[in-house]
């Protein structure tokens, strides 16, 4: 009874509230009152003044029929044209927002009062001179305009005093272009950008010496340290959509000269999808100038093959399982389960993801590859069709600390993930690797080469028909005679197919040079760099997840796919450039330091062991590497050992690892 009074009362505060809305004239309302006694005398006026400059601008000069008529039809016209008005909003826009559309209504508005006006005064009044028409046409939609748009001059005019009493960085837009163009008129109307372009730069000779509302194009790309100077330009606007990969890197390198910030228009995408605007640009990162034009890859292909899937990611919280599960999750999969060890980011990753796709069956599993009981389970309950397994300890120094525990979560982490997944009837199984597994000289490395080794001997036992001779490591879990049966009985039937993906450093991920060096930058310095020689093969994580993903369409079962990374990169020139693009001198307002190679680094990585070699495939960029034959039995067999080793933490794991892995040679 109580909470029914309380709802009772409510309701009756809520109706005074909208009695008293209803009744109080809002601001906008006393404004088109005025507008329309406005508009009202404005045409009245018109045409008055038409009849008056027709006859010499002397009113005693003017006929008495015409007066007459003038007066028997302008109220009749007066009130047509103001219905005409509010059918056509023009008593409701916000005209301090006043642009073509608003330009357009007006015109049509007065359009359409004009012929009635000719046809009604003509034929029912009086036949009129046909400069009372022209000149009452023209003087009318001057008057209606007028008033309507000048209270956005007089903000313009404003905002144009305004900038000599308050500082605006200078600016500079390369490419005069239709994106250059949009984000200029971005930069004029927006009230909370606190800058003004005082130049264009455009590699197109015809643009040159010409404006941009009233903003000069000065010359190309070769213009730009002049303009820099001239202008006294402080950031730099790059929106050049259409550019390539290697045109754009050529004027970012130029720009990362002059100490101005850098912003960039990310690429054609934002620009055919219309998101070009100040808030689509970014600030130019050294991976715009290490960049290359980007893998081409068949995405509908590799959409096809997960819509309607139920997908496992394993590690799905890290950089490169994140980036997978939003492509994965943006083009219909029955399923997607995000499973990882680290609750914080795959909290994140959910969240992200849920909002975006609120449709989409997402389960988020917190659990480690290394528990044999769970990854099980998540296979038992779920029984994915594709699995990628980005599950893995990465760092190196770290790893070389703690060897075991590479072994542990890499190594046996993917064989007992591998497992489960034959077991349960998946058809297709993507192992993450990296380029650190040829001829590693750390721990981390040959982790991962053992992993390749994994699902090399899970996919050749499968091809020959004999799965079930692959050893259950965690025999532990099969106690039940019953369950060891059915486990056994679904491996035999086992029609997985096992791929790797071997790339290089992924700029931006987790554990990346890039983010430490940018700390060690905002601290003031110095920048450490191992070596002044060491060299790196680097891409984005978009490239390495299309890349995986690809792998999965591409796949018969063995391969390891590397990617084409075009030529290496010294890491002095990467930190060399980070600091250039933070506005600072290198060796003068940020000193570089070299502090010797960390333990199991080597001066340059390979892609590929020289006995892979290389098969093609589709794409030029992907290529395939022959397998390497070992005793897969012999190695199976190691395997055990191994694991026993890691989970005692035995000190000389390293040797243990040395005797199956033929191609690790510890530094």
């Amino acid at each position: 009874m109580r909470e029914n009074r309380w709802l009772h009362i409510e309701d009756r505060i809520n109706a005074s509230k909208m009695k008293k809305r209803k009744s109080r004239v809002e601001h906008w309302q006393v404004i088109a009152l005025f507008l329309m006694l406005y508009d009202a005398c404005a045409l009245a006026v018109a045409y008055f003044a038409a009849l008056w400059i027709r006859f010499d601008c002397a009113f005693q000069a003017i006929p008495q029929n015409y007066l007459h008529a003038y007066y028997q039809f302008i109220p009749i016209y007066i009130l047509f044209s103001l219905i005409i008005f509010w059918c056509m909003r023009l008593y409701k826009s916000i005209w301090k927002y006043a642009s073509y559309d608003e330009l357009v209504r007006v015109t049509l508005a007065t359009f359409i009062t004009v012929v009635f006006h000719i046809i009604g005064i003509t034929v029912f009044v009086e036949r009129m001179p046909i400069s009372y028409y022209l000149f009452g046409i023209i003087i009318q939609y001057v008057l209606v305009v007028a008033v309507r748009f000048a209270y956005r001059f007089v903000l313009l005019l404003r905002g144009k005093l305004s900038e000599d009493l308050t500082y605006l960085r200078r600016t500079m837009i390369i490419g005069a272009g239709e994106a250059g163009q949009i984000i200029l008129r971005d930069i004029k109307k927006s009230d909370k950008v606190d800058e003004k372009v005082y130049c264009f730069i455009d590699d197109d000779p015809n643009k040159w010496g010409r404006y941009i509302d009233d903003v000069p194009v000065v010359g190309g790309s070769d213009s730009i340290m002049e303009a820099v100077e001239r202008f006294a330009i402080e950031r730099i606007y790059v929106a050049l959509p259409s550019a390539t990969m290697e045109q754009r890197r050529e004027i970012l390198n130029i720009c990362k000269e002059t100490g101005c910030s850098l912003m960039n228009l990310p690429g054609l995408y934002q620009f055919m999808t219309g998101q070009v605007s100040i808030a689509s640009m970014k600030e130019v990162d050294v991976e715009d100038l290490l960049g290359r034009d980007p893998i081409e890859v068949d995405m509908k292909e590799i959409y096809q093959q997960i819509s309607g899937k139920t997908v496992l990611i394993t590690g799905g919280g890290g950089s490169i399982g994140s980036e997978l599960a939003r492509q994965v999750a943006a083009h219909g999969p029955q399923k997607l389960i995000i499973f990882d060890v680290y609750e914080n980011n795959a909290y994140a990753i959910e969240m992200e993801l849920r909002r975006k796709y609120p449709n989409l069956n997402l389960e988020v599993l917190i659990g480690s590859v290394r528990d044999s009981r769970k990854i099980f389970q998540v296979f038992e309950v779920y029984h994915p069709d594709i699995v990628y397994h980005a599950a893995a300890h990465k760092h190196v120094p770290l790893m070389e600390d703690s060897p075991c525990e590479a072994i542990k979560n890499n190594a046996i982490g993917t064989y007992k993930t591998a497992y489960a997944a034959i077991a349960n009837g998946c058809s297709a199984f993507v192992l993450i690797s990296t380029d650190k597994a040829v001829n590693p000289t750390n721990i981390m490395g040959a982790s991962k080469r053992l992993c390749e080794m994994i699902i090399q001997a899970f996919d050749a036992k499968i091809k020959e028909g004999k799965a079930e001779e692959i050893p259950q490591l965690f025999t532990h879990l099969m106690k039940d005679e019953n369950i060891k049966q059915y486990v056994n009985e679904q491996v035999k039937q086992a029609k997985t197919e096992f791929v790797a993906v071997r790339f290089g450093n992924v700029l931006g991920s987790n554990g990346s040079v890039i983010p430490l060096f940018k700390q060690q930058i905002a601290a003031g310095g110095p920048v450490e760099v191992t070596h002044p020689d060491i060299i790196r093969y680097f891409m984005t994580i978009p490239e390495a997840v299309s890349l995986v993903m690809q792998a999965g369409t591409y796949a018969h079962g063995g391969e390891i796919f590397v990617l084409d990374m075009g030529e290496p990169v010294k890491i002095d020139t990467l930190a060399r450039n980070l600091i250039k693009l933070s506005g600072h001198k290198p060796d003068e307002d940020i000193k570089i330091v070299y502090i010797g190679l960390r333990p199991g680094e080597k001066l340059y990585e390979e892609k590929l062991m020289a006995e892979e070699g290389l098969k093609k495939t589709e794409n030029e960029l992907i290529h395939i590497g022959c397998p390497i034959p070992f005793d897969i039995e012999l190695f199976l067999e190691q395997l055990e050992e191994l694991m026993e080793s890691a989970y005692k933490n035995k000190t000389d794991i390293r040797d243990l690892v040395q005797r199956i892995v033929a191609t690790y040679h510890p530094a």
